[in-house]
């Protein structure tokens, strides 16, 4: 057990920011999130304190980065109060504690496959399916290679399912490498990221954000429009917020949807 004073950081808020699907809750104070193959249970002691049911050398080299924890959010927070744009400076001071997390490439890429017009409950209920049959480990392309396109419709997935299946074969041959993936910039990683089928911008935009750290990248999805065309008349400044526009979308999805849902 290690206890941990951070901030801009707040475990519910990350969880229901819809970066991840393997986070659920407990108790009132306790959330258990997977990754990596660890199940990891953090208790909220107060607005700062926190405590990591992990050894200290586990959370170091494991959570700290997983939860991008050597980054320094107020400084995107200064530059979007610096903006004065009243919807912005709402979402953030709503969504403080949000961090833009560090998650598995494999299993993000599968997992906003399975997010396509979907709700984050099914999509969480379709891949905790997915996972029970490996000790609830993320299975790898590897552990996938005989799952067909009716295995797969059996766990939910629909007419996801032929998109698994292919980009499966394409780990298996190479084609989609994913270690080489790692070195693209985010322009390389969207050009890239679309030859296979399944992978859209929206998906790619996700997958460079939510895995490869790409700050840069910005999803849009049918929340992010919305607050485009309410809020900004269509058209909302990206590159005003280039070095950070995803860290921005994580703070205005989170806020308009918390909005909508409460």
């Amino acid at each position: 057990m290690v206890s941990k004073t951070l901030y801009d950081f707040d475990i519910e808020q990350i969880a229901n920011s819809g970066q991840c699907f393997r986070m659920s809750k407990i108790s009132p104070a306790i959330w258990m999130v997977k990754a990596f193959g660890r199940v990891l249970h953090i208790t909220t002691i107060s607005a700062s304190e926190y405590i990591f049911d992990c050894s200290e050398e586990e959370y170091k080299k494991l959570w700290y980065n997983y939860f991008d924890l050597g980054a320094d959010y107020s400084t995107c927070k200064e530059v979007i109060r610096r903006s004065q744009d009243p919807y912005l400076i709402k979402a953030i001071d709503f969504g403080y504690g949000i961090r833009i997390l560090r998650q598995d490439l494999w299993e993000t890429i599968v997992s906003f496959i399975i997010s396509q017009r979907n709700n984050i409950a099914r999509i969480r209920g379709i891949i905790d399916r997915l996972c029970r049959p490996f000790d609830d480990v993320f299975p790898s392309p590897t552990l996938l290679k005989d799952y067909s396109e009716d295995d797969f419709k059996m766990l939910g997935l629909g007419y996801r399912a032929k998109y698994i299946v292919s980009l499966v074969k394409a780990v298996l041959n190479g084609e989609l490498d994913l270690d080489y993936l790692k070195t693209l910039s985010t322009q390389e990683t969207m050009k890239y990221l679309q030859k296979f089928n399944g992978i859209g911008s929206k998906v790619a935009n996700c997958i460079a954000l939510f895995s490869l750290h790409k700050i840069d990248a910005f999803p849009i999805d049918v929340w992010i429009k919305r607050i485009i065309d309410t809020h900004y008349n269509g058209e909302f400044p990206i590159e005003k917020y280039a070095p950070f526009a995803g860290i921005v979308q994580q703070y205005m999805f989170f806020y308009a949807r918390s909005l909508h849902t409460s």
